[in-house]
């Protein structure tokens, strides 16, 4: 069976040093999704342009997001579950950060609410992973490790990595690719999949907190 692999790039977009781009050119089948200005971080746009991205798929489609791109991943995958065959979810940022306007700042009106509210809260039933790092100014790592619980995933802590992006180092990244591949080969041994990495599940974690950096 022919599946896709639709790359989700953050806030800012992912340029061509990004690992995503990199990714691009390792991964068979993979695809940028389209139809998003990548300067304006407004969830339900982005999150319409992946599941479009995904419908337009001819077959299974693997998400492979980074940052804001995670929240879009996961809002459309919600709503397309028999057509997603997994999620890497790296560096997700924290939902706290954001309104459904855009950027949460000191000039945004405190009337309207974070996208805590908008984001699923329960498991997928497909092998979902997240990488998040012990330093990375846009999500602490209990939050990450949060909505990793939320959504059945295995949690892959790679330590003081920052955002996981071009200005913490993250080009070519292959050992993202290396758990990608993993990720893949755990399809057939749900539900959470074995991953020969050093994943673990975060059980009994407190709520998030909002990040500061």
């Amino acid at each position: 069976m022919q599946h896709t692999t639709l790359i989700v790039p953050g806030f800012h977009g992912s340029g061509p040093a990004h690992w995503q781009t990199w990714f691009e050119g390792q991964v068979p089948g993979a695809r940028r999704v389209s139809g998003i200005d990548w300067e304006q971080p407004v969830l339900p746009h982005w999150a319409q342009a992946v599941r479009d991205g995904i419908d337009d798929a001819p077959g299974p489609v693997w998400l492979v997001a980074h940052s804001f791109g995670c929240l879009a991943a996961v809002l459309a995958a919600s709503s397309r579950r028999e057509r997603v065959a997994g999620l890497l979810l790296v560096a997700p940022a924290d939902p706290e950060r954001f309104n459904p306007r855009g950027l949460r700042d000191a000039s945004t009106s405190p009337e309207l609410p974070s996208l805590a509210g908008w984001i699923p809260r329960g498991p997928f039933d497909v092998p979902s992973l997240v990488v998040a790092s012990t330093n990375d100014p846009w999500v602490h790592l209990s939050s990450a490790a949060y909505w990793a619980q939320c959504w059945g995933s295995q949690l892959e802590n790679i330590g003081a990595a920052g955002h996981i992006n071009v200005d913490s180092g993250h080009g070519p990244w292959p050992r993202g690719l290396a758990l990608f591949k993993a990720l893949q080969a755990a399809q057939g041994d749900l539900p959470l999949g074995t991953i020969p990495c050093h994943s673990r599940r975060c059980d009994g974690l407190p709520l998030p907190h909002r990040a500061t950096a």
